[in-house]
């Protein structure tokens, strides 16, 4: 018998996932947005494209499924977790792919376990695209091998198992975001910062002196690009990064940095960001830096 997998979220990873796999039918599918008349329609029409079974209530997506893959938001995956709890088959493994902090996976785990499921903790290392089922995959939990093995009947082919702790995946992938959402907020803060001083080409040919990977401009905009497009999305991610680095009592004074900056950005609310560079520190500029911000007054300042 074909793998059959309840899938609750269907944005732009469980649409993708689900495409690139051909689920079809095998897929029962929940997004909380059939609930809301503004998207409803929209959502039935990309359940219609992807040829899943699309459900009005999550108890008809999960009801005698073995699979359940979670990709929520951020901040919903906790309830979404103990939501489904209540009306999981006993025995199901419910995989959470949702970029939360260890501690709320073992929170989440807490309400799938008290019902008989099988929580796995899965950390999605990787855009979605352009790899859709070739992502990177980490799993961590007691029942990690056989979830992956599950995952592998639907068509996902880089996994790696990374241990039997819940919590552990989605350290590795809380952790590793401080550097590359941290990255990105510093990128904004350098540059709006270099334009506003009148000296961004000196200060970007002076990192591309030090670093020729990649020019410093084209990362730049691409960094500026994401936190536009994906900003209020990333900022949930990184509260539960804050939240991973408390755990650990290690301090993190940037990365709440980085929630501030990623939300006030993607708070433009921009769908499509405009092409090149200049262009994105125009949009930003306008609306996120306060206004007379720019240190050039005219007056000498000493060194």
């Amino acid at each position: 018998m074909e793998q059959e997998v309840g899938l609750i979220g269907f944005g732009e990873a469980g649409s993708t996932f689900a495409m690139a796999g051909a689920w079809g039918a095998r897929a029962h599918v929940f997004d909380c947005k059939t609930e809301s008349a503004a998207d409803r329609d929209a959502m039935l029409a990309a359940y219609a494209q992807a040829h899943v079974l699309g459900a009005r209530f999550m108890e008809d997506a999960l009801s005698g499924v073995g699979l359940v893959i979670s990709l929520v938001t951020a901040d919903q995956a906790l309830d979404v977790a103990e939501a489904a709890a209540e009306c999981l088959t006993p025995g199901a493994i419910y995989c959470d792919m949702n970029s939360v902090a260890p501690q709320t996976k073992e929170a989440a785990a807490r309400a799938i376990a008290a019902v008989g499921g099988h929580y796995v903790d899965v950390a999605v290392m990787a855009p979605v695209h352009p790899a859709r089922l070739s992502v990177p995959l980490l799993l961590s939990g007691a029942r990690a091998e056989e979830a992956a093995a599950r995952l592998g009947a639907l068509g996902f082919a880089n996994m790696r198992v990374v241990g039997e702790a819940v919590g552990r995946a989605s350290s590795i992938k809380m952790i590793r975001s401080v550097m590359v959402k941290g990255i990105e907020a510093l990128t904004a803060e350098c540059v709006l910062a270099a334009e506003a001083a009148g000296v961004r080409d000196e200060v970007l040919a002076s990192l591309d002196a030090s670093e020729k990977a990649r020019p410093w401009a084209e990362r730049a905009d691409y960094n500026l690009d994401r936190m536009l497009v994906h900003g209020l999305r990333r900022a949930a991610e990184m509260e539960e990064v804050v939240k991973t680095l408390e755990g650990l009592r290690t301090g993190a004074a940037m990365t709440r940095g980085t929630v501030e900056r990623q939300r006030a950005i993607g708070a433009l609310g921009v769908k499509v960001a405009p092409e090149g560079l200049e262009a994105k520190l125009g949009v930003i500029s306008k609306d996120v830096v306060p206004a007379g911000a720019g240190i050039c007054s005219g007056e000498e300042v000493s060194a």
